[in-house]
């Protein structure tokens, strides 16, 4: 087989990404720390191409995603191999050299960053005190229901999708209504009809958004969202928006924040997001909500503060700050290191093993492969291709039954350490019957 190599990968970096979410920036050498105006000097971070290739080995660190056996390669949770944009590590090391961890507030140039990074990328105009630091999407999805929805209050998903939805649900004991999405050509697509029909009933209180899909990879577009605004407005439907996937939309493919739609067009709205993924520092604990209607934000912030997730890690608000202010252009060829992994998968599951469908993906690092002509269940199917190759991806039952017969595998890694996980996986799925 005929991988792709560093060809064309240098072809993507060289290429002019001057579209939306593909745009380099060159990084300023200096930061304004979010800590009480602290400056400090930076070395140049501005370097390219950067490195994706080399391997990091996490074998030996905290890592969750590497905990097992040394023969197991972990393609299963949604956290990056590589390290983090220069401009991020100069600023924690920086912050590292203060010397002191206290509680830590965000300050001016925290929020400063946040409002500017979605005025520059996306064209929205946040307010800065729309936004609600805080130290994680999932647990401010659980907080949210719990502030916004009485017990038996009915929110609306969109399986297969994110199974932390699910379950914060469960917890809250919310009343789960499915609008499932709709495999079309290879592609999902939101069954509007449904849509309506289940916002029409009087106990929908709120739609959970996955925008992007996780699992499916779509990055919806302005005219779907648009059509989804208009169903919940008409039926007093709450929008919760989770983009943390927002800033990992492919090229070809623009991300449209909820925030973005025009105000008499959408319905009330939260937006739930941060610098986690697409610059892996989800360990730094540091996401925000946005909430336009002050009443709400008042009500989301007595909520969160009783809940104990606004206790802020002083090295998550200078990684925010820092990766919005300086890491653009990293981001940048991140994106199209990706997008070159994504083509990867494809190719390789196209010439090696046909019947296995690599659902067509518009963002993320999380492939979606089509199993359904198997026969073991996902779970057990997962289970198998840890036994007898040794590589782990994530059973698709878990985000609903209509996830069932799906694989999804994490191809955010190094080009080897894919092309490894791959060969296994193709191996693997072989062995099982069609």
């Amino acid at each position: 087989m005929q991988w792709e190599g560093a060809a064309l990968h240098a072809a993507w970096l060289a290429s002019p990404f001057i579209s939306q979410g593909c745009r380099i920036r060159a990084a300023q050498t200096r930061l304004l720390s979010p800590h009480h105006g602290m400056e400090a000097e930076l070395p140049a971070v501005t370097k390219e191409p950067f490195d994706f290739d080399t391997p990091v080995d996490r074998k030996q660190s905290d890592s969750a995603k590497w905990q097992d056996d040394a023969d197991i390669l972990p393609m299963w949770i949604a956290d990056m191999d590589f390290r983090t944009a220069p401009a991020v590590i100069a600023a924690l090391e920086a912050r590292v050299a203060h010397r002191v961890f206290g509680y830590p507030t965000p300050d001016s140039a925290y929020f400063e960053a946040i409002a500017g990074w979605f005025a520059r990328r996306h064209g929205v105009h946040l307010r800065q005190d729309s936004i609600i630091p805080m130290i994680g999407v999932a647990p401010a999805i659980q907080t949210i229901l719990r502030a916004l929805c009485a017990p038996g209050d009915g929110v609306i998903v969109q399986p297969p999708v994110y199974n932390r939805f699910l379950s914060a649900m469960n917890h809250v004991g919310c009343r789960r209504i499915d609008n499932p999405l709709v495999l079309r050509n290879n592609r999902y697509e939101m069954d509007f009809a449904d849509l309506e029909r289940k916002a029409a009933s009087p106990q929908a209180r709120m739609l959970l958004l996955c925008n992007p899909h996780n699992p499916g990879g779509r990055v919806w577009t302005r005219a779907e969202l648009e059509q989804v605004a208009r169903i919940c407005a008409r039926h007093e439907v709450m929008v919760v928006s989770d983009e943390i996937h927002g800033d990992l939309a492919f090229c070809a493919h623009p991300f449209t924040p909820f925030a973005a739609l025009d105000d008499d067009t959408a319905p009330s709205y939260i937006t739930c997001t941060g610098a986690g993924k697409a610059f892996n520092v989800s360990g730094l604990q540091n996401a925000f909500v946005v909430a336009g209607d002050p009443q709400l934000r008042v009500r989301l912030q007595e909520a969160m503060t009783a809940d104990q997730i606004r206790d802020l890690n002083p090295m998550g608000l200078v990684a925010t700050t820092a990766a919005y202010r300086e890491g653009e252009g990293w981001l940048g060829a991140l994106v199209a290191y990706l997008e070159s992994n994504y083509r990867l998968v494809r190719q390789a599951f196209a010439e090696r093993l046909p019947h296995i469908g690599v659902i067509d993906q518009e963002g993320t690092y999380l492939a979606w492969l089509d199993c359904r002509k198997l026969e073991p269940s996902s779970e057990t199917l997962a289970a198998r291709l840890v036994h007898e190759v040794g590589v782990q991806v994530t059973p698709g039952s878990i985000y609903g039954v209509e996830g069932e017969g799906f694989l999804r595998a994490n191809f955010a890694c190094p080009r080897s350490r894919l092309e490894d996980g791959l060969d296994r996986l193709i191996r693997g799925l072989s062995n099982s019957r069609s």
